[in-house]
C-alpha cells in the first residue's frame, strides 16, 4: 500500500527563501562585516609577527664575558665587539670561576675563555637557557676564531625531558591561554561589562579560583606527569598562578573598556604579539628589534623568564619579571573596579540612572 502519511511541518527554524540578493543582504550585515574585517586583520597580524619574529634570526649584541691571559684581554673584548653586524656585547671577567658564575646567574648569554696561543678555546653555555642562542654563538666563532678551535662546555642543559629546553614556553603559552579565554568565557555568558562592582568582583574571584587550577595542573603535568621541569613544583604552581591571573584580569580590563572588541585586544597582545617574542622559540638576542623590546613588557616573555629561571637558575634575574606580571595583574584588576565604580556612579547600584 503507498505511503500516504501528510509532510512533515518544518522546523522552527526554517523559512524559505526570499531570493539569493535579499538573503545576502540579511545575512551579511554590516556589524558582521566589521567583525569579519576585524578577524581578517588579526589573521594577517599574526602572519605577519611570526614570520616577522622567526623568518631570520640574527645575533645581536649577546651578553658574553671574556677571560684572557694578561695583556691580551682588552684586545680580545675590542676585536669581539668590533665585529661587523655588533653580533656581540663581550666584557671582561677577573676569572674563569667568575665567568661560570655570570653565565648560571644570566648575567650574560655565555662566556669565552681564551687559552694560550696553540691551544684551544672554551666557550661556556648554558643550552637550558635557549639552544637557539647557543647555536648561533657557535656559528659566530666558527668564523672569528678560525684557524683557532673552539670547544663548547655545555654548563647547564635542558633536563633530558625537557627537549629543546621549550617545555617552559609551552607551559606558559598554555596558561596564557587558559587566562583570556577565561575572562573571554565570562564576558560571553554575562557580557563583557561587568553590571556593577559586586559583579565585576564576583568576576575576578572567579578568575583567581581558574588561575590557581590552572597553575595546580600546569605544575602537575610539567614536573610530576612528564618530568620536564622537574623538582620545581611549588614554584611552578605559583608563578603559573601569577601569569594566569595576569592574563585573565588584563582580559577582564579589555572587555570592561571596550566590550566585546576587548576580547580581539587579548588575542593580539597575547597571541599575536606575546608568543613570538616571549623568548621561547628564539632569545631576545636573535629577534628583530620590535620584537625583542615587547618582550619582556608582555605577560609572555615575563612568564618564560620566570618559569626558565626559576627551573634551571635558580631564580636568578627574575625581577623585572615579577615586576612585569604583577603589574598586569594588579593594572587589570584596578582598571575593572574603577570601571564599574564610574558605570555604578552613573547608573546606580541597582542598573537605574541616578536622579540629577
Amino acid at each position: 500500500m503507498a505511503d500516504v502519511s501528510p509532510p512533515s511541518s518544518p522546523p522552527s527554524d526554517y523559512r524559505p527563501s526570499k531570493g539569493l540578493w535579499q538573503e545576502v543582504k540579511d545575512a551579511v550585515t554590516p556589524r558582521s562585516s566589521i567583525l569579519l574585517l576585524g578577524v581578517l586583520i588579526l589573521e594577517l597580524a599574526f602572519i605577519v609577527s611570526y614570520i616577522g619574529a622567526f623568518h631570520s634570526p640574527k645575533p645581536s649584541r649577546i651578553p658574553l664575558a671574556v677571560v684572557a691571559p694578561a695583556g691580551t684581554q682588552a684586545a680580545v673584548v675590542g676585536k669581539l665587539n668590533g665585529l661587523p653586524g655588533e653580533p656581540l656585547s663581550a666584557k671582561s671577567a677577573d676569572s674563569v670561576g667568575q665567568a661560570r658564575a655570570m653565565v648560571l646567574d644570566r648575567s650574560v648569554e655565555a662566556a669565552l675563555v681564551v687559552g694560550p696561543a696553540t691551544g684551544t678555546d672554551r666557550l661556556l653555555v648554558a643550552s637550558a637557557g635557549g639552544p637557539a642562542a647557543v647555536t648561533s654563538l657557535q656559528v659566530v666563532f666558527q668564523k672569528v676564531e678560525a684557524p683557532r678551535r673552539v670547544t663548547i662546555v655545555d654548563l647547564r642543559a635542558p633536563n633530558p625531558a625537557d627537549g629543546r629546553g621549550l617545555s617552559s614556553f609551552y607551559l606558559v603559552v598554555g596558561v596564557i591561554i587558559g587566562g583570556y579565554l577565561g575572562s573571554a568565557a565570562l564576558a560571553m555568558s554575562f557580557g563583557a561589562r561587568p553590571a556593577n562592582l559586586h559583579r565585576t568582583l564576583v568576576r575576578l574571584s572567579a578568575l583567581a579560583v581558574l588561575s590557581v587550577l590552572s597553575g595546580l595542573g600546569a605544575a602537575i603535568i610539567a614536573d610530576l606527569v612528564f618530568d620536564a621541569l622537574p623538582g620545581h613544583f611549588w614554584s611552578l604552581w605559583w608563578i603559573a598562578v601569577l601569569i594566569t591571573f595576569a592574563a585573565s584580569a588584563a582580559g577582564m580590563a579589555f572587555q570592561v573598556l571596550l566590550g566585546q572588541i576587548g576580547i580581539a585586544l587579548s588575542v593580539l597582545i597575547f597571541v599575536v604579539l606575546g608568543n613570538p617574542s616571549a623568548g621561547g622559540v628564539f632569545p631576545a638576542s636573535l629577534m628583530p628589534p620590535f620584537w625583542r623590546d615587547i618582550g619582556p613588557a608582555l605577560p609572555n616573555g615575563a612568564g618564560v623568564t620566570l618559569v626558565r629561571n626559576y627551573s634551571y637558575f635558580g631564580g636568578h634575574d627574575t625581577a623585572t619579571a615579577w615586576w612585569v606580571l604583577s603589574a598586569w595583574a594588579v593594572g587589570g584588576v584596578l582598571v575593572g573596579i574603577l570601571a564599574s565604580l564610574r558605570r555604578q556612579a552613573k547608573f546606580g547600584f541597582m542598573g537605574r540612572p541616578q536622579a540629577a
